[in-house]
């Protein structure tokens, strides 16, 4: 998958936030704009506006079919 060209924009925002957003990046070895393009596609996900990436769904549909009697137990 090739990466977009990054653009830039302005906006604010709490600064508690953004604090826990650069300790997470730094934390994990991660560019704060990876994090917060993490957390955009999160949001955007969870309102869905984006759909999974065809290679996740191929992945659960493959789980599904590998453990469907393990899920089935599971959910007993």
């Amino acid at each position: 998958m090739r990466a977009l060209p990054l653009s830039k924009f302005s906006s604010q925002a709490n600064p508690e936030v953004l604090n826990t957003l650069r300790e997470i990046a730094e934390a994990e070895g991660r560019k704060f704009h990876a994090v917060l393009d993490e957390a955009f596609r999160d949001y955007l996900s969870k309102k869905g506006a984006i759909a999974p990436s065809q290679k996740v769904m191929t992945h659960f549909a493959q789980s599904l079919h590998e453990f469907e009697e393990l899920y089935q137990t599971l959910a007993k």
